[in-house]
């Protein structure tokens, strides 16, 4: 899954596809380096960062995906949203995928619109708010709690008839250093819900913090080292803002498991 932040605030790209036509060049990039998804997002979820209004993140997301999808029948889309509104302006357009940050807490709704529109969801885990979720996040036993909520929120959404769910559980949003680490070294104890899993990790502190301090743009090492172990540990999509990276990674795993087979 690759990234397209149509954002001017956020942490790793904010700024640079801003416009229509770059956004779209950028969607195509990816596609071409050999993403099979594209996320799309007008409003910055990264920690401390303001809400967008529903009418600035429409302008910013549905002019792009109108152009993407007519150009690129063949890839899916998802629209990275939390607002409703925004959501069903992009099924309406064709989007594929609603990819909801907040786990359905500030929008149960989603799940009647997916059902409407035939559309997946994605269900990620978080606390609070981008603005407040890193304020001494706390746990008693952060995997199974997320676990649990998440597993919780995709039943329902399965059993009241989405056709595919996508649980998330949600790295950086809402947790410590210590949380993240411990969500990635038991990404298996997610992927055995039956749910596929999706790991977004891509340039995130965490790294940076794992690696002294490293700022955004020097954390592609990192990353792949997480992506790699999320695909040993039975993940099913990388998200990501290194599209070409990621894939070099993925189709080595393929080759190594063929050999190990």
């Amino acid at each position: 899954m690759g990234i397209l932040n149509c954002t001017p605030d956020s942490f790793s790209d904010g700024g640079l596809y801003m416009d229509v036509d770059a956004a779209v060049i950028r969607a195509g990039e990816m596609i071409s380096q050999g993403a099979s998804i594209i996320d799309i997002g007008g409003e910055s979820t990264r920690p401390g960062s303001d809400p967008v209004p529903v009418a600035q993140e429409m302008q910013r997301t549905i002019p792009v995906l109108e152009k993407c999808i007519a150009r690129w029948p063949e890839i899916a889309f998802s629209i990275d949203t939390t607002k409703f509104e925004v959501a069903e302006a992009a099924l309406q357009t064709g989007a594929h995928y609603v990819n909801d940050v907040s786990g359905l807490r500030k929008e149960p709704r989603f799940i009647d619109l997916c059902i409407k529109y035939n559309a997946g969801l994605m269900i990620m885990h978080s606390i609070g708010n981008p603005k407040t979720m890193q304020e001494n996040p706390v746990y008693d036993n952060v995997v199974e709690e997320v676990r649990h909520e998440l597993v919780s929120k995709a039943d329902e959404a399965r059993a009241r008839g989405v056709k595919e769910v996508v649980i998330d559980p949600g790295i950086g949003f809402g947790k410590t250093l210590k949380h993240n680490i411990a969500l990635i070294k038991s990404i298996s104890r997610f992927c055995d819900t039956g749910y596929p899993v999706l790991i977004g990790a891509s340039r995130k502190s965490m790294i940076g913090n794992m690696l002294n301090g490293r700022p955004a743009e020097d954390r592609l090492a990192g990353t792949l080292a997480v992506h790699y172990h999320a695909l040993l540990s039975g993940a099913h999509i990388l998200r990501v803002h290194d599209v070409q990276e990621a894939h070099d990674t993925l189709l080595v795993y393929r080759h190594l498991g063929r050999l190990q087979g």
